[in-house]
């Protein structure tokens, strides 16, 4: 009987021991799927918020884009993570709407490529970064300014056109255009409402801003002064009608300027860009003869150089001094200047001294095949010759 309580005993030892073991076991592998889940979560969480709808603008997610249904946009504007909730909500309203937005981020990009072709950092965008311009933009730059102005401006001027061509059926022409006066012509035609587009770009581009963070005042007043270059650059056209050509009534109607306008007037204000510091907001105990007065202060970005003027809603605005675009960073997804075409001639930043960060440049000789001696042949079509032309390249070391 002893033995076997002895027995007994040890058994229920080696079952505490036993238990206490799956039990710590079972801790591991719960702390395991815990951490794994975390993990996740935490990937999850960089993508969105490393991710922007500037995405909507990629080749192959615009081209999707277009391939939507009646059907299936909705469901599709559920699933793309890289939106906020405003901006799922927004999608959803038609179907032309993504696509809309889409061609808008589309713009944007092109334009700053365009705009940026001979600078340093040329907007360069990279199709494995959820945040399509890669790390450079986590920097609160005058480079960073642009791409926030024009991004919005295309948000905004691809929603307009999209009304007036009556591809989004929650609007369409200006209406209120003809309640204002004219002089000499009458208002006729489609004018492009351009109050819309404005609304619905601060609807959806803003949405993700935070205006109580110095990143997000930064973001919010380059958004706007995006929309702002578009209004003030809004075109009277007219047509004339009349017998024999004669104007005895001109009918006319507002339009946008072309978007590479846009682009260029965003250029202008980067290079005038503001460089703001950040001053957050509490409460100011300011005294007097009398009494002592408690005023609140707002969260505001103010203006680092006093004896600057404070910039406009127009002008853009930065917290950050740019990066050095001259050398590869794979952090930040700055590529450099080494093998960039630079003009030797020119004393701008495209030129080989500045491209090239003084590093100088190599002389290249390349053989091109282009058309020439074109003519029209009857009937009905034109014929070219092939042209050998050796064109003198210069490429930064």
């Amino acid at each position: 009987m002893e033995s076997l309580s002895i027995s007994n005993r040890a058994w229920s030892v080696r079952s505490v021991r036993s238990a206490k073991m799956a039990k710590k076991s079972a801790g591991n592998a719960g702390g395991v799927r815990s951490s794994f889940a975390l993990l996740i979560m935490l990937i999850i969480h960089v993508q969105v918020t490393t991710a922007s709808w500037w995405l909507l603008g990629t080749p192959s997610v615009y081209q999707s884009t277009l391939e939507l249904t009646p059907t299936s946009y909705k469901d599709h504007c559920k699933r793309l993570y890289y939106l906020v909730e405003k901006q799922r909500e927004l999608c959803g309203l038609s179907q032309n709407v993504l696509s809309t937005i889409s061609l808008g981020a589309k713009m944007g990009i092109s334009e700053c490529q365009s705009q940026f072709r001979s600078q340093r950092w040329n907007c360069s965008t990279f199709d494995e970064s959820t945040s399509v311009f890669g790390g450079v933009l986590s920097i609160r730059s005058r480079e960073r300014a642009y791409v926030y102005a024009i991004s919005s401006a295309g948000a905004a001027y691809a929603v307009t056109r999209a009304c007036s061509r009556g591809e989004i059926t929650e609007c369409g022409c200006d209406g209120k255009i003809r309640q204002k006066p004219s002089k000499g012509f009458e208002w006729g035609g489609c004018s492009e409402d351009i109050t819309f587009g404005e609304r619905f770009s601060k609807e959806f581009v803003d949405a993700r801003e935070d205006n109580q963070q110095a990143e997000g005042l930064m973001n919010l007043h380059n958004n706007e002064a995006g929309r702002r270059a578009i209004r003030s650059r809004m075109e009277l056209v007219c047509k004339c009608h009349g017998v024999s050509g004669s104007c005895s009534m001109k009918v006319c109607w507002r339009k946008m300027a072309a978007f590479s306008e846009i682009g260029a007037a965003l250029m202008d204000r980067f290079e005038g860009a503001f460089q703001m510091t950040y001053r957050g907001g509490g409460v100011a105990i300011s005294s007097s003869t009398s009494s002592r007065v408690a005023k609140k202060l707002k969260n505001k970005l103010l203006v680092v150089d006093k004896n600057m003027k404070k910039p406009t809603k127009k002008d853009l605005v930065y917290l950050d001094d740019s990066p050095d675009y001259c050398e590869r960073n794979q952090t930040l997804g700055v590529l450099g200047t080494k093998s960039r075409i630079c003009n030797k001639t020119s004393k701008a930043i495209d030129g080989c001294s500045l491209l090239c960060c003084g590093r100088g440049y190599q002389t290249r000789w390349i053989d091109l095949e282009e058309k020439c001696n074109c003519r029209f042949v009857w009937c009905c079509h034109v014929q070219c010759d092939i042209c050998r032309q050796r064109k003198e390249l210069h490429l930064c070391n």
